[in-house]
């Protein structure tokens, strides 16, 4: 399940890190790519660990927290407060999943994901020092969020854990 986005960084960083990781439940995979006028994000979730179950959904209430989650996910900007020294706003977003009729790929094995990429244009994206990612906060399901970033500074990983939400783009 991959969108195409803006920065090569994010390619690179995707292509080389991100293929082939296991599907887990709580565990989102956050790739970040600093680039001078611009930050680009892909987050990808198993559905699970946005609303409790992972296929299409069948009642009210399951399409009731179907609908919630995607407007948390739409609201970029409230997920990912970046440093304020780069001047960032957000662009554009995407939402594919399958299992939610938004496109991506078909459900394997019984395992849906979301996949959520946001552009945000910056006046000057190489001064963005972190990105505060306030996602534990929107989706209390999620345990942990496997980061990697790569910036002119070079590439890093972290994990998030409750309570830490900040991503640390500065070595």
């Amino acid at each position: 399940m991959r969108s195409t986005l803006s920065a090569l960084g994010l390619a690179v960083i995707c292509s080389a890190a991100v293929a082939g990781k296991p599907h887990e439940h709580g565990v989102a995979r956050l790739d970040v790519a600093a680039e001078a006028r611009g930050l680009s994000l892909l987050l990808e979730v198993p559905l699970d660990s946005l609303v409790g179950f992972e296929h299409e959904p069948r009642t009210d209430a399951e399409r009731q927290q179907v609908d919630l989650a995607l407007s948390r996910l739409r609201a970029g900007a409230a997920l990912f407060r970046i440093d304020s020294a780069a001047g960032c706003a957000m662009k554009s977003m995407n939402l594919q999943s399958a299992a939610l009729g938004l496109g991506g790929e078909k459900v394997k094995d019984g395992h849906a994901e979301v996949e959520a990429a946001y552009e945000f244009g910056c006046t000057d994206g190489g001064r963005a020092g972190f990105v505060e990612a306030n996602l534990f906060e929107f989706f209390p399901r999620l345990q942990r969020v496997e980061v990697q970033a790569a910036t002119r500074r070079g590439q890093m990983k972290a994990t998030l854990v409750r309570p830490v939400t900040r991503v640390p783009l500065a070595r």
